[in-house]
C-alpha cells in the first residue's frame, strides 16, 4: 500500500504542478477567474490519481480486493500528497515568482466588485476584503488555504472512487 500512495501521489504532485506551470506560462493574461476555474479542473485532474492509484491497489496488489476503508485511506494520502506539493507550488509562485500576484489580484478583485456591486454594498464589501487582506497576504495562511482545498477535493473523490471500487 505504502508503495502505491507515493506512487500516485508523486503522479498527482506532478500533474499539479505542471497543470499550474503550464497555467501561468500559457494563460497568465485570461481574467482571474477564468484562471480560477482552470485551477480547479487542475486540481480535479491531477487528482484523478486517486482513483487510479485505488484501482491499482486493488487489481495489482491486493488480489482484486479492497474494502471500503482501505480504499478510504489510500485515497486520502495520495490526496495529502498532492495537496503538499500544491500549497508549496502556491507559497514558491506567491513569495518568489510572482511577488505581486496578491495585490494584483486584489486591485483586479476590487475593480470587478466597484462595476457590479451597488456602491453602498461595494463600501460593504470593500471594507471585509480589506479586513482579510493581511491574512491572505500570509504564506503560511496561503499554504493552509491552497493544501485544504486540494485536500477537500481530494476528499470528496477518495470517497466517490471508494464507493465505486471497494470489492471484497
Amino acid at each position: 500500500m505504502k508503495k502505491t500512495v507515493i506512487k500516485f501521489g508523486l503522479y498527482g504532485a506532478l500533474t499539479i504542478c505542471i497543470l499550474f506551470l503550464i497555467s501561468w506560462f500559457l494563460l497568465s493574461d485570461l481574467p482571474f477567474g477564468t484562471q480560477e476555474i482552470l485551477g480547479y479542473v487542475s486540481m480535479i485532474l491531477s487528482l484523478g490519481f486517486v482513483y487510479l492509484g485505488i484501482r491499482h491497489f486493488r487489481d495489482k496488489e491486493n488480489e482484486g480486493r479492497v474494502s471500503f476503508k482501505k480504499a478510504l485511506v489510500i485515497g486520502i494520502l495520495i490526496s495529502l500528497i498532492t495537496a503538499l506539493a500544491f500549497g508549496i507550488l502556491d507559497v514558491i509562485y506567491t513569495e518568489i515568482l510572482n511577488p505581486d500576484f496578491m495585490n494584483e489580484y486584489y486591485d483586479a478583485t476590487v475593480e470587478n466588485m466597484r462595476n457590479s456591486l451597488p456602491p453602498d454594498e461595494f463600501k460593504v464589501q470593500l471594507a471585509e476584503i480589506e479586513a482579510q487582506k493581511q491574512l491572505f497576504s500570509s504564506p503560511i495562511f496561503s499554504f493552509a488555504l491552497m493544501a485544504s482545498t486540494v485536500f477537500v477535493i481530494g476528499f470528496i473523490i477518495s470517497l466517490i472512487s471508494a464507493l465505486i471500487l471497494q470489492r471484497k
